[in-house]
């Protein structure tokens, strides 16, 4: 388990591969972060991450090698470690939310781990948030948008009455209408030294809504991208205008020149709409007339496999640019998200760079990555926080929906994914026909595999909760999608310099939704 500070984020843990001087901190989280492509002097620290079976055969050469697993007990108390969950409140025995609740869970790879998560309930209008977070180049931009975007999120969406209703509570100091109910876990901390300077800015953002007010009643897609854009504005212009809290001062630069994608999901009765800046994804699992699962994706990863998201960058460039735009399927070369928060080295001009490096403190302007200017650099932004909203009307049959960063999907497939939450919320095993991919298997590895079947069904109700279940089934699977506890044991026994080679951080929020609200609601618009 990764022991995070609980209340200040930005101190670093010092471990025996990295070193603990502040002046190194941007330049270590940067290497140590995949999705930045290094320059040739960083070569060495960016390896893909190794196939897992090569690491497990590697170490078979000795004729009687040391085995040190990881006991049943101890692989759950790892996987266990932050997970949470939320049931969604009956109201004279009725639940009358879509919600009926959610699970969430988060394993660690980095050190310390860079996702984050968050979820609310919003006071003064319906609805509920829910969303992931996926940093990279350090955990600071991540944590500062966890924190802050359901409130612009909330604030987008509040009617012009209220906003003045809490402006005049601040300005004759009476206490402000609870905007937004938090479902936390107590690793999912608020920073409380940037507290005032993030509702400043926020107070700011509603005053301007105040005084822009049409009287038009406010849509969802509108105000989820209005408060994407403005929080990822707000973050800008607070490192550049700065800070005479040095603390603070180094706080809001670390935080603009680390970066994080984010999925957001917004639920109001049968109405979902999904919000997605970068590659976490949203997937809707859904059960068929006969019983089986199906998956529905609700995003769409913005990179370069995304033949939409690269015209959209090239069309945003000069011609003259086109070649150099996108190179090893990154953006200049560099970056994977082609959206993201933060990340200003791919926004600002280089002169705006230089400024802010050179007039930062110390530990800024002594370090290599945020005085490097990325190469081919000539009309930025070249990066933007605007998500791509998908609408999607909830039916009987759509009965959870997973939100999750990249280190799910980049080790399950999104059916698969669908399938085992879907066996896991019903309690009902679909058997398929065992595949052996090719592999030569001998009658007795067949009873193996059969053997272990049986012991995934029953292990099921391991987990209380259905995220753990998925990050159980994300690290632990074998080459025949079963959980294979010896590998579960030794992916979890990785140190955490080998442990980002092999897997991503995974962050898992699992909704539950309640069909016989949906149906009912369903009902009521025919």
């Amino acid at each position: 388990m990764t022991h995070r500070h609980p209340v200040v984020p930005w101190v670093e843990q010092s471990t025996q591969v990295r070193t603990s001087t502040v002046n190194l901190m941007f330049s270590i989280e940067n290497k140590r972060h995949f999705r930045y492509a290094p320059q040739k002097k960083f070569a060495a620290l960016y390896r893909p991450k190794e196939n897992f079976n090569h690491f497990i055969h590697a170490r078979d050469y000795a004729s009687t090698p040391q085995r040190f697993y990881l006991t049943p007990p101890q692989v759950n108390s790892i996987l266990k470690a932050n997970e949470y969950s939320f049931k969604v409140p009956e109201f004279d025995g009725k639940n009358i939310s879509s919600v009926l609740g959610f699970d969430s869970n988060q394993l660690p790879a980095n050190a310390p781990i860079e996702d984050r998560r968050s979820a609310a309930t919003c006071l003064q209008t319906r609805g509920m948030l829910l969303g992931v977070f996926d940093g990279h180049a350090g955990c600071a931009c991540a944590q500062a948008v966890s924190e802050r975007l359901f409130y612009y999120i909330a604030v987008s969406l509040l009617p012009h009455e209220t906003l003045l209703e809490i402006e005049n509570a601040v300005e004759s100091g009476r206490a402000l209408l609870p905007i937004l109910q938090w479902h936390k876990h107590p690793n999912d901390y608020f920073s409380k030294e940037a507290s005032k300077l993030y509702f400043n800015s926020l107070r700011t953002y509603w005053q301007e809504l105040i005084d822009l007010n049409s009287g038009e009643t406010t849509d969802v897609k509108e105000a989820l991208i209005n408060a994407f854009k403005r929080l990822d504005n707000d973050i800008s212009l607070e490192a550049q205008v700065g800070d005479p809290n040095s603390f603070l001062n180094y706080l809001v630069l670390r935080v603009a020149f680390s970066g994080a994608t984010a999925c957001v999901a917004h639920v109001d009765g049968i109405d979902l709409h999904i919000a997605n800046t970068g590659d976490s994804r949203a997937m809707l699992g859904v059960q068929e007339e006969d019983g089986s699962w199906s998956a529905v994706n609700l995003s769409y990863d913005h990179n370069a496999q995304n033949e939409h998201e690269v015209e959209r960058v090239k069309m945003e460039h000069p011609k003259s640019e086109e070649k150099s735009l996108v190179k090893q399927d990154r953006l200049l070369g560099l970056l994977m998200p082609f959206r993201a928060f933060g990340d200003v080295k791919f926004k600002w001009s280089i002169e705006l760079q230089k400024r802010v490096v050179e007039s930062g403190p110390d530990q800024l302007n002594d370090n290599e990555y945020t005085k490097f200017i990325p190469p081919n650099y000539h009309t930025p932004p070249y990066l933007t926080a605007e998500p791509e909203v998908i609408h999607h009307k909830l039916r009987p049959q759509d009965k959870f929906l997973v939100l999750a960063t990249d280190g799910l999907w980049e080790t399950m497939h999104r059916q698969d994914v669908a399938r085992i939450v879907g066996e896991y919320l019903t309690g009902v095993h679909h058997q398929q026909p065992i595949a052996v991919g090719g592999y030569k298997v001998t009658l007795g590895q067949m009873h193996g595999l059969l053997t272990e079947r049986r012991a995934r069904i029953s292990s099921v109700f391991e987990d209380q909760n259905a995220a753990t279940h998925l990050i159980r089934h994300a690290v632990g699977n074998n080459e025949f999608g079963t959980v294979d506890h010896e590998r579960l044991s030794k992916m979890l026994s990785l140190p955490e310099e080998l442990a980002r080679m092999y897997r991503d951080d995974i962050t898992i929020i699992v909704v539950q939704f309640n069909s016989h609200v949906i149906g009912a609601c369903q009902n009521e618009e025919l």
